[in-house]
């Protein structure tokens, strides 16, 4: 085997173009696949991240504007949901609403002392919390009795709280701040959402009483559901509760614009179908890119037989078995592939290493909210090993096929070969 070995190394410094190139072929191959798939997961984690946020089973509606004549009524008319529409929700759709909430959207500045910071505060009921999963750092989130008792509590956003005592935030929990010109208790601070962005949260009934006696509007409706297990179910659950709303309101019942609903449900299942697209279509190019990787290597190992075509004939006329031309041409090919797969293998996860520092720390912002466009864009080790375990075995058959034509060439034909 030390033979072999010492043979190969020799015959690789002899030809070193031809190594060289069959070597970058194999790596090449490796790293696109490696850096492709991660790049591709990157992607797929940041969007499982904002959307893992929200509970699945969940909707939102809130008013719009309507987009199409009705009644002698023209479009145009913007919609605003009032209580109607609420016990509406709570008692027309028993079959599949369970928890029904409402958010009333507001913005004040709030002063801690000589801090102050205009901030956007929602009221909201405690079924909020399960629509919209909050990770509270201390305190505790809005409860029924500051809903029914009108308690001015305040659960501050992170990234607010750090700018009205930035000392130390969490010693604003218990403490009273002015919202506005009234006194607000903070009972809880929790992390905003994407990278520090996120509304404060105060009692529903607080904020609806202080900031929107004056309106019918009720702001926006949320509540859990079950029992709407596919795209056709969640799209008939739709088109009954919008034209039940758009009938209270005058609209047309089949505008989609008059009423605005987002169901969690079905943005879910776009998102898989989307994610599921995205990763074929990685697995497709990264394949493909292997394969290019196979066809290089073949067609080198095929000039490298063809070259070394004379040689074979010598150790053949001297008594050497096919077998052990055999050997060494797989034995080299092996090598090559495995040494180059490796190094393809290293440099495609530090790439991935590299865009998980970078790219996955950086921050768009979409004006309304801050989102990341890659987390965590690296894949598992597993998967690198099985792309260069591939890449050997294609190799080792990319080589096996001239190998066995070398192996069973007449002496006299390979001697007399240029």
């Amino acid at each position: 085997m030390h033979d072999i070995l010492t043979e190969i190394w020799q015959t690789a410094r002899r030809n070193k173009l031809r190594t060289t190139l069959t070597g970058f072929a194999v790596a090449w191959g490796i790293f696109m696949i490696i850096v492709l798939l991660g790049a591709g997961n990157g992607l797929i984690n940041a969007t499982m991240k904002m959307n893992s946020d929200y509970l699945t089973n969940s909707m939102e509606v809130d008013g719009g504007c309507t987009t199409m004549p009705y009644k002698g009524m023209k479009e145009g008319r913007y919609i605003q949901l009032n209580r109607h529409d609420m016990e509406a929700t709570e008692t027309e759709f028993t079959e599949n609403v369970d928890e029904v909430g409402t958010c009333y959207y507001t913005t004040a500045i709030v002063t801690n002392g000589e801090n102050y910071k205009s901030i956007q505060i929602a009221g909201v009921t405690p079924v909020h919390t399960q629509i919209v999963k909050t990770h509270l750092i201390c305190g505790r989130f809005i409860n029924d009795i500051d809903v029914k008792e009108r308690r001015k509590v305040l659960v501050l956003a992170d990234s607010h709280a750090k700018e009205l005592e930035p000392k130390d935030y969490k010693t604003l929990l218990g403490k009273n701040v002015k919202v506005g010109d009234i006194q607000f208790k903070v009972v809880g601070i929790y992390k905003g959402n994407n990278e520090g962005w996120g509304n404060s949260f105060s009692s529903y009934t607080t904020i609806k009483s202080i900031y929107g006696a004056n309106t019918p509007s009720i702001g926006s409706i949320e509540f859990t559901f079950h029992g709407l297990e596919t795209d056709k179910a969640n799209d008939d659950f739709e088109k009954g509760y919008r034209r039940r709303l758009n009938g209270a309101h005058q609209a047309h019942p089949d505008d989609k614009r008059a009423i605005w609903m987002w169901n969690n449900y079905t943005q879910s299942l776009q998102m898989n179908t989307g994610i599921d697209i995205i990763h074929t279509f990685l697995w497709v190019i990264g394949l493909f890119t292997l394969l290019s990787g196979v066809v290089g290597v073949s067609n080198i190992m095929l000039i490298t037989v063809k070259e070394r075509t004379h040689e074979f004939g010598i150790r053949k006329a001297i008594g050497a078995k096919p077998w052990s031309i055999l050997r060494l041409i797989i034995i080299e090919s092996v090598i090559i592939t495995t040494i180059f797969g490796y190094l393809g293998m290293l440099f495609g996860i530090f790439a991935n290493e590299y865009m998980d520092a970078t790219l996955g720390h950086e921050v768009t912002d979409l004006g309304v909210e801050k989102i990341t466009l890659f987390v965590d864009p690296t894949v598992g080790l597993d998967v690198c090993i099985e792309a260069t375990l591939v890449m050997v075995i294609a190799g080792t058959i990319a080589g096996l096929i001239p190998a066995y034509k070398a192996s069973r060439i007449r002496p006299i034909e390979a001697l007399r070969a240029d």
